[in-house]
């Protein structure tokens, strides 16, 4: 499964259309965890969901304009978060369980095989339920003439704050055969560097959201002056230079994410061509960024973003991915295994058993790459759950992002 995304150019009034759809599914979704939530003793399934999709468009006429496929796909994404929290209850995982939560600002309407249709030559698309969307040129470097119109399994529209997107969702073979390079790799991710690989190799830490801080400071303070708290206890629409400035520094913030995003794409293509087996770190990133020392840097850093396209590639060009448990890596010696108990502040292991000099990261690194030799059954293990990055397509990303938009070169 593979995801190809287009920029849509229409109308105003479509764009408004796009959105009223976007709040039907939104409340679509709404209503279905409520279903769940109000008939729990009834034993709720996704197919129970998917039924009460036609009542709520019996019920309500806005609902009933959203083609059925849509109604269903909303549906579904409320499933989703059911059962994951129900999966989260039988592995009896520790801390919160993800209870499902009512969304508040979608960004995405998704349909399934019908409410759209392509044109002749594969440029524009064209949405038939009755929200009024109609005809949106697809503006991209994607063709879609090598595909067959059955191999489109998802198709959803997404809004962002530099405008709108279409996201084809494909079913074709993402495996490429490859010639074996004969080499192992071992990873450390860091906020110093990047990444500090078993062979010395160091990549600096990017620092995208760093170094436009001080613009995404200036431009949050213009968008605050132009707030009305006497319009928000009023419930009236905030002004329009509020609603400019507002889209300004999401966009600010948008560029940062996408600066982000290709580093990370490309510099784990980078590491999946030139090696065999990759070993890395098994971090739990959503628990290390509640310590709010490193909360900012950890989260501009993009470990999982990382790992995300270092398991895509890897199963895209048939290598080795090994995610190993993280303990004690940077303390113990790659050189005699005893541990040299270090802080934060120390970047240098000095090993006072072996006299072993070496970069805490490039140490860290050799024991990742032991550890992944002998860790036969974390094979295969993923960033994101049980499903894996590159695999995301039968069902898209709720938030409107898609793990594996290549780009040509890739």
């Amino acid at each position: 499964m593979i995801i190809y995304e287009f920029k849509v150019k229409g109308k105003d009034k479509q764009y408004r259309a796009i959105d009223d759809a976007i709040r039907t599914s939104q409340f679509i979704q709404n209503k279905c965890l409520r279903h769940w939530m109000d008939n729990k003793d009834n034993k709720i399934d996704k197919y129970a969901l998917n039924k009460y999709c036609a009542v709520l468009a019996s019920v309500f006429s806005f609902a009933d304009e959203l083609n059925s496929m849509a109604r269903q796909s909303a549906a579904e994404r409320a499933w989703s978060a059911i059962s994951r929290f129900y999966d989260n209850c039988k592995k009896k995982i520790k801390g919160k369980k993800g209870f499902p939560k009512f969304k508040k600002h979608c960004r995405s309407v998704e349909y399934k095989t019908t409410g759209f249709k392509l044109s002749t030559n594969r440029k524009a698309i064209t949405f038939s339920d009755k929200k009024g969307i109609g005809t949106l040129k697809l503006k991209g470097t994607y063709d879609l003439n090598y595909y067959d119109i059955k191999q489109i399994k998802r198709v959803r529209l997404v809004r962002r704050a530099d405008g709108y997107y279409t996201q084809f969702a494909i079913d074709v073979q993402i495996k490429v055969e490859t010639q074996p390079t004969l080499q192992v790799v071992g990873i450390d991710l860091g906020l110093k560097y990047f990444i500090a690989d078993s062979k010395g190799n160091v990549e600096p830490a990017p620092k995208f959201y760093r170094k436009s801080e001080k613009a995404l400071n200036r431009a949050n303070r213009k968008k605050s002056k132009k707030f009305s708290t006497a319009r928000k206890k009023a419930k009236i629409r905030q002004s329009n230079n509020y609603q400019k400035a507002r889209e300004r520094y999401a966009r600010k913030h948008l560029r940062v994410s996408r600066q982000r995003k290709e580093y990370c794409k490309k510099l784990a293509y980078s590491v999946i061509q030139s090696n065999d087996l990759v070993a890395y770190e098994d971090l739990n990133v959503k628990g290390m960024v509640k310590n709010r020392h490193l909360a900012k840097s950890i989260s501009d850093a993009g470990w999982s973003t990382f790992r995300q396209w270092l398991e895509y590639f890897g199963h895209k060009y048939g290598k080795v991915t090994v995610a190993v448990p993280p303990h004690n890596t940077s303390q113990n010696c790659s050189n005699c295994g005893q541990k040299v108990k270090k802080s934060l502040s120390t970047r240098t292991h000095v090993c006072p058993h072996c006299n072993y000099v070496e970069d805490r990261d490039v140490n860290a690194s050799i024991n990742i790459l032991k550890l992944g030799l002998t860790t036969v059954g974390h094979t295969g293990s993923y960033a994101w759950g049980d499903l894996p990055s590159w695999a995301v397509g039968a069902s898209l990303l709720p938030n409107g992002e898609s793990g594996n938009q290549e780009s040509p070169s890739q």
